[in-house]
Order: C-alpha cells, then structure tokens, then sequence
C-alpha cells in the first residue's frame, strides 16, 4: 500500500468533490442533446458489423447518458460477430427476419420482435444471422449504461470471439 496515500486523501473534501461533479453534471446537462437525430449520425463498420450510436459511454453531449443505444444493419444473408458480454440487453427488431444464436441456441425472429439477451454471472455468447438473401435486418439494441460502474468487463467479460465477415473484408 502507498504510504503516502492517506495522506493524500486527507487533503480533499470528498463532499465537496460530489457537490462539483454535480455542478459539472448540470452545466453540461444545460447545453446537452435532448434529440439524438439518427440521420446527424455516422455509420460504422466494427467488428460486430454495421453499427450507428445513438447513446455510447463515450458521447459526452446528450442530456442523458444512463443507457448505450445503437441500430445494427445485418446484409442479406449475412451475420454479425460473435460476442461475449455480461447480457442484459434487449434487442427490437426493426426490419428482416433471422435468428440470434445465444450460447449455442437459435432462437428465431423477424420485424416487430424483441430478443432479450439474459444476464449471467458469467455472461451470454451471442451471434445476429440474416436468414433473408435478399433484404437486410435492422436492429436496435439497448442497455444500462453500466460503464462507469462496473468497468467495461461490467463482471463477467467483454470479448469479442468472431468477427463480422464485413469487417474481415475491410481489415
């Protein structure tokens, strides 16, 4: 342990610390974005896929930062990668008919579905497929920002096991 660490800490006012992060919270919340406008927003290819961000841990400017947001586009026929994560979020979908393998089981859905991925101590494997060749799938998944509480292994892990064949073509 760091000898010096005490006194360190006997130095700040940790009321005080919350009563300035507070002040900050509110100032930036002031000029914050109440309507995240998908068409203001750009598209990315990661190694899930197809990917556009309306909430991310890493979007400082908007009113409200307590979930991760994003729409994912699945290309006829094709599939996202292959992830590990603690679960817990919930999944519409948008357009286009597939399935989600989660942890070895396909479960099957089309437009108007919703796919809840559970939360497990030791987290959920989970994989997007098209079953349609002719039509993409669009999808919008949401969770609790659970960031900043529990790190970005939020308990369980955050591994990506496969990547999306799209991002494979581009690398």
């Amino acid at each position: 342990m760091n000898s010096n660490r005490g006194e360190r800490l006997k130095k700040i006012n940790f009321y005080n610390k919350l009563l300035e992060m507070r002040d900050r919270d509110r100032e930036r919340k002031k000029g914050g974005v109440a309507i995240v406008k998908g068409k203001e927003l750009p598209w990315e290819i990661n190694c899930q896929g197809r990917m556009r961000w309306y909430l991310h841990p890493d979007i400082d400017d908007t009113v409200n930062n307590s979930m991760m947001i994003y729409v994912q586009e699945i290309p006829p026929g094709g599939q996202s990668g292959r992830i590990r994560f603690q679960g817990g979020q919930v999944i519409y979908i948008i357009s286009g008919r597939g399935y989600t393998l989660l942890d070895g089981v396909k479960h099957h859905w089309k437009s108007g579905d919703i796919v809840q991925l559970p939360l497990r101590p030791d987290g959920v494997i989970f994989q997007h497929f098209n079953e349609d060749s002719e039509n993409r799938v669009q999808l919008i998944a949401v969770e609790a920002n659970l960031v900043a509480a529990l790190g970005l292994d939020r308990g369980s892990g955050f591994e990506q096991l496969k990547n999306c064949p799209d991002f494979e073509r581009i690398q």
